[in-house]
């Protein structure tokens, strides 16, 4: 009686421990499930990456294998060859349905940190009532990226706006020379993971995209001239390639 009573015990445990494990991976289901990486540091080494919608807002989520957001840049006290720590989502999505020129690049979410500048003018994300010193925060951007040899073979870069030039921009562009909008969308950090929810005209446009994710280092040119912002490191991608495999609400 007493091993068939220390049996059922040791059954009704594992149980219990198969049905918490469940619910705890229960957030990570569908969109783009990555092994994790030792040689990434664990608050960037992506997990899984999901976009999905509801209604007219999307959820944009990355899930990392240590505590989301846990890392800031190194402040250097200067613009030119300071680092930007980011989170991003590149997608299909044209560049046009959040303000900028058709086709102008590969439209991309990101989530960043940057301690040397500010770059959300309308914003005071620490709330002291300066909006300009709080680049140090995580805060979401769109930008469009294209491929740039000057930062590095087959390297990208945030698409520069060349001096005199008079692209379409979006209304909450920040005055970067870069194609950069700052809309102001707050990131949600919760243990692994981090969140934006990002409303849209219409979201039929996110709902037909694919998308990917990708851990990085970006980096302000040391003059401060054109290209302005390289991807100077690339931490991770999810699906290893960035292929974009992702499809919303998968």
């Amino acid at each position: 009686m007493t091993s068939q009573r220390t049996l059922l015990a040791a059954t009704l445990l594992l149980s219990a421990l198969s049905a918490g494990a469940h619910q705890g991976k229960s957030t990570h289901q569908g969109g783009i499930q990555s092994a994790s990486a030792k040689a990434v540091k664990a608050d960037y080494d992506i997990v899984h990456t999901k976009i999905t919608s509801e209604g007219n807002v999307a959820t944009f989520h990355i899930a990392v294998s240590g505590k989301a957001g846990k890392t800031y840049p190194t402040k250097t006290g200067k613009l030119g060859g300071s680092a930007v720590f980011s989170y991003v989502w590149p997608t299909t999505i044209d560049p046009y349905a959040v303000g900028f020129e058709s086709k102008a690049g590969i439209l991309a979410f990101a989530v960043t940190s940057h301690p040397d500048f500010d770059d959300t003018p309308l914003y005071d994300e620490n709330g002291d009532g300066d909006t300009g010193n709080d680049g140090n925060l995580w805060h979401s951007h769109w930008v469009v990226l294209t491929k740039d040899d000057a930062c590095g073979k087959d390297a990208l870069k945030v698409v520069d706006i060349p001096e005199g030039s008079k692209p379409r921009l979006p209304k909450t562009w920040p005055g970067f020379p870069i194609l950069l909008d700052s809309p102001g969308w707050s990131p949600l950090f919760k243990g692994d993971s981090l969140e934006v929810k990002v409303p849209f005209d219409d979201i039929g446009v996110v709902e037909a995209a694919s998308f990917d994710g990708v851990t990085a280092a970006l980096r302000v040119n040391a003059s401060v001239h054109s290209p302005l912002l390289c991807v100077a490191d690339v931490f991770k991608v999810a699906s290893g390639k960035l292929s974009l495999p992702g499809k919303v609400n998968r």
